[in-house]
């Protein structure tokens, strides 16, 4: 009866196991490049965010925030291409069986994050505090830009930890 017992809880389990996406069991870590790019897409995400909400910020001195997002966005957009690449075959790999819905919601993620920072703050203090990161991204050579979200910091992690052995 023990016998029986172990058998059935060892399918039990080896069915659980491969029913898990490929994520859990094979890939549930990530490269530095691949933390790169989650990294960029949450720093592209979140200053689309910065822009709308302070858009009004500079206008005055016919500066926009968003068009200047807009144009961060335009000057760097192969190295935002790249870095969905990188993490389309991630979740490929990964097993994920729709990897776009992947990115979809990392990015609505890191969107809904900021959303609530702002919504928790005035719109003046919100805006006074983060739109400075809008020109402080646009002013960034792509090089500057790609060690800024290779840098993980504590209070941003990224969504799957760094593989063994794995150098920033």
């Amino acid at each position: 009866m023990r016998k029986t017992v172990i058998v059935v809880c060892l399918a039990l389990f080896a069915a659980m196991f491969l029913s898990m996406p490929r994520t859990a069991q094979a890939k549930a870590c990530y490269s530095p490049v691949e933390a790169e790019a989650e990294q960029g897409i949450r720093i592209h995400s979140e200053l689309m965010v910065i822009g709308l909400n302070c858009q009004h910020m500079g206008a005055r001195e016919g500066m926009n925030l968003y068009g200047q997002y807009r144009q961060f966005t335009a000057d760097n957009g192969d190295l935002f291409a790249a870095y969905e690449k990188i993490l389309l075959r991630y979740f490929k790999n990964a097993g994920y069986g729709d990897p776009e819905a992947q990115i979809n919601t990392l990015r609505t993620g890191f969107a809904n994050k900021i959303s609530n920072d702002a919504a928790k703050m005035r719109p003046d203090v919100f805006c006074s505090r983060y739109a400075p990161r809008i020109t402080k991204a646009a002013e960034m050579k792509q090089v500057d830009l790609r060690r800024w979200a290779a840098t993980i910091y504590p209070s941003h992690p990224v969504s799957a930890p760094l593989c063994a052995g794995a150098a920033g």
